[in-house]
């Protein structure tokens, strides 16, 4: 399939003692550090465009620095950022580096509290300015603060007109600037009501800061913040003074999870992230529930897990296990397994029964899971066949046994991705060929003209992939015929919440049904849906219905899976070619605890999802329907 640019990655880590105790049990006052290094690289498919790491040193004295950014673009951002750090290291003789007391006093980024994030733009914003982690300066190191996070606002235009109501002058628009300036101006305000009591009390001078500090609670901010964010996200903060947070979307829609002992606080945005870096089990790893957050203040001794909003209905999101997370989490593993066996009886149906002549297989790399699930199905299968054959055939001979328990479902690796191949040119026609090259096919693996030829995928979005390359490369070998299966149901909807999905062109299930519609006659569906929802924009409707479902709504699945292979299928594929999506029912017994199925249903958790996708279809219309 061609890439999703999805889903950024959060790492936390704060330590609970001075390094001091790390250099003596671990032997390296940089235990912190090299934990954060191995939770963003083993996070590294969660962002491929930057990446960045702020920490804060809590020994620093007045006119010292205690807050460290350092920020990178590209795949090899993590590698960039880390070898920065350690080239600062290298500028102190090796002596004052292997002293945790001179480290922590004066070596930069020798802290005890780390925010690390990988990015993938969803919004179509680059460069440096927009890699998280984003700071807010400050004379205060209470005040200043540090946020990065996995999430897409839907709310930013409501949020940008309240603080600059209140007299902020936002330099950005991005949703992490406007966030980080509405939890940056709260804090302000509670780090002012601390001051106040901490004068009432007769405190003067460093005093004040002191007793400040010791009673910031990160809470406060949040409660009041988060009512005005919609959308999904798992966020984290760190002031300059050592507080820090993470906190998840009510709807659970973006993951999170962490682990807590007496020596570390770790957090990522994948389970089995933590496990291996920690050597933990998949019990000791916690899921952070819907509306909560995790607070810590600046000693690390206090740590509070506080509901902060209350919990929605359960809307997880469903692509993140079948695509974007690591599949080495048993659970996601035992999912996308149960995916590809959940399409037993569709893709029985579209080889019309005959396993004899059928080659399965699967679209490298990440439908592999899905494929062996695939495979254990078409076994089961085959198996009940056997024993039916065995049990009611009274006059068989051990050969005619032995010839039925010889029968194997015919599984092989007919695509090999070849990963040294670079689509670098960028003049169409060139490009689009090397494009059919991206991966070579295992001459001889099939029956030339007799063989059907049925490859798994875990999802097919815009559909780019498969007409440039997929199908013409599949075709090489000569099958009867060839059947692209997809693990999940079709994509048919954009996602507003961290999944780089925004326009309605991009969907191929979209432009099929667009299609039919005027293939058919149907046109005033195309015109109606407009109008229905520019009223609703002028009423101020747009959140409450998704009206872009009746695009969708006079065709069955297999009449938009017949007229995706119309538009995917090249003119010189000999093979005939089938689509087979996973149904919605086969997804959900899949997927049970991840519920969120927006870009599939159309039914979005939140009123901003709504409000865009109708907004999304406005735009469609306006632009580009115009020029079919």
């Amino acid at each position: 399939m061609e890439p999703l640019k999805h889903e950024c990655g959060i790492a936390m880590v704060r330590l609970r003692k001075p390094l001091e105790y790390y250099h003596k049990r671990y032997g390296t006052w940089m235990y912190g550090i090299n934990k954060m290094y191995l939770l963003m690289e083993k996070q590294h498919n969660r962002g491929q465009e930057g990446a960045g790491i702020a920490c804060v040193k809590l020994a620093a004295s007045p006119g010292e620095e205690y807050m460290y950014r350092e920020r990178a673009l590209g795949n090899t951002a993590i590698t960039e950022i880390f070898n920065s750090i350690h080239s600062i290291f290298n500028t102190v003789s090796p002596d004052q580096l292997s002293d945790p007391v001179y480290a922590t006093e004066h070596v930069p980024f020798a802290g005890e509290c780390y925010l690390g994030h990988l990015r993938y733009s969803t919004t179509g914003k680059k460069g440096l300015e927009f890699v998280h982690p984003m700071m807010r300066r400050s004379n205060w190191r209470a005040k200043s603060l540090a946020v990065c996070g996995n999430f897409n606002l839907t709310s930013v235009d409501t949020i940008f007109d309240k603080i600059a109501s209140v007299g902020q002058h936002p330099r950005n628009t991005s949703d992490t600037h406007i966030l980080l300036e509405q939890i940056g101006h709260r804090l302000d305000r509670e780090v002012e009501h601390r001051f106040r009591e901490s004068k009432a009390k007769g405190l003067t001078g460093m005093d004040i800061t002191n007793d400040i500090e010791a009673r910031i609670n990160m809470t406060t901010p949040l409660k009041e913040c988060s009512p005005d964010w919609d959308g999904g996200y798992a966020m984290c903060g760190l002031t300059g003074s050592g507080e820090m947070y993470v906190m998840r979307d009510p709807w659970g829609i973006r993951p999170a999870f962490y682990y807590i002992d007496e020596e570390i606080v770790v957090v990522a945005s994948e389970r089995p992230v933590i496990q291996t870096v920690m050597n933990l089990t998949y019990d000791q790893v916690k899921e952070l529930q819907p509306g909560h957050a995790i607070t810590i203040d600046r000693t690390g001794e206090k740590i509070n897990l506080t509901k902060i909003l209350e919990p929605k209905e359960n809307k997880a999101c469903s692509f993140e296990r079948i695509y974007f997370s690591r599949g080495s989490d048993i659970d996601i593993y035992k999912e996308r397994k149960q995916l590809g066996k959940n399409l037993t009886p569709q893709i029985l149906k579209s080889i019309n029964n005959d396993l004899d002549h059928a080659v399965f297989s699967f679209i490298p790399n990440t439908a592999e899971v899905a494929y062996f699930g695939m495979v254990e199905g078409l076994d089961e299968h085959l198996n009940k066949l056997k024993a039916e054959k065995i049990t009611s055939g009274s006059n068989l001979s051990k050969e005619d046994i032995e010839k039925i328990l010889h029968k194997r479902i015919r599984a092989e690796k007919v695509a090999i991705k070849d990963i040294k191949l670079r689509t670098f040119i960028a003049e169409g026609t060139s490009r689009n060929d090397l494009a059919g090259h991206v991966y070579d096919v295992t001459y001889g693996s099939i029956d030339r003209g007799k063989d059907t030829l049925v490859v798994i995928d875990d999802s097919i979005v815009r559909g780019t992939t498969l007409k440039e390359s997929i199908i013409s490369i599949l075709d090489r070998l000569g099958p009867r015929k060839i059947v692209i299966v997809s693990s999940s149901p079709q994509v048919r909807y954009p996602d507003y919440y961290g999944i780089d999905m925004s326009k309605m062109k991009e969907f191929v299930a979209f432009r099929a049904a667009i299609a039919l519609l005027i293939e058919r006659g149907k046109q005033v569906i195309i015109h109606d849906t407009y109008a229905r929802i520019c009223k609703a924009m002028e009423e101020g409707q747009s959140r409450s219905e998704n009206f872009v479902k009746a695009i969708y709504e006079p065709f069955t699945m297999e009449e938009i899976n017949t007229k995706i292979v119309e538009l995917l299928k090249p003119d010189f594929v000999k093979s005939e070619v089938e689509l087979v999506y996973q149904t919605m029912e086969g997804l959900h017994d899949a997927i049970p605890n991840h519920p969120g199925d927006w870009y599939f249903s159309g039914d979005y958790p939140t009123p901003g999802g709504t409000h865009l996708v109708n907004k999304a279809y406005m735009d469609y219309y306006e632009n580009d329907f115009k020029k079919i």
